[in-house]
């Protein structure tokens, strides 16, 4: 299985959106990424100068968000979604679309849920627990939680 480390999952991205803006052909993972990407505008800049972004660290406990992190969750939720794994994933995630209307603020609650599960187990030294995820996704008010969806470790 591969296992890139922070620079290289981080360049990836920086990467993937660069080959899309310049309308290179792209594997499928890659448009994935550009389709995540394009959701985000307020990380174009960042990727698009990305050398500068490589080495910073994003530290939670000063409110900072990881672009990179937030990214690559949203990729790994789309990859969930595509096979639906934990099975029950995209129902949750359906019923959460049609009760807020927005694909992306659904796509949100899901990452929130899925921080929170990934915080658990890195706490616990586990892996991540599917009921949990499962449990935490259909606790989710259908407005999605007030405050914000920003899951632990993200800022």
């Amino acid at each position: 299985m591969f296992s890139p480390t922070r620079d290289e999952a981080r360049r990836f991205l920086a990467h993937a959106w660069a080959r899309g803006r310049a309308g290179e052909p792209l594997t499928a993972l890659e448009r994935k990424v550009v389709e995540i990407v394009a959701l985000h505008p307020e990380y174009h800049a960042l990727l698009e100068d990305a050398a500068r972004h490589l080495d910073r660290d994003y530290a939670p406990e000063a409110g900072a968000t990881n672009p990179f992190l937030h990214l690559s969750l949203h990729l790994a939720i789309a990859e969930q979604l595509a096979i639906d794994q934990p099975p029950g994933i995209r129902a949750e995630y359906e019923r959460l679309c049609a009760a807020r209307g927005d694909a992306h603020d659904a796509l949100h609650d899901v990452l929130e849920c899925l921080g929170e599960v990934l915080w658990q187990a890195q706490r616990a030294g586990s892996g991540p627990d599917a009921a949990l995820y499962l449990a935490l996704l259909r606790s989710m008010p259908e407005g999605g939680f007030a405050g914000g969806g920003k899951p632990r470790g993200e800022g």
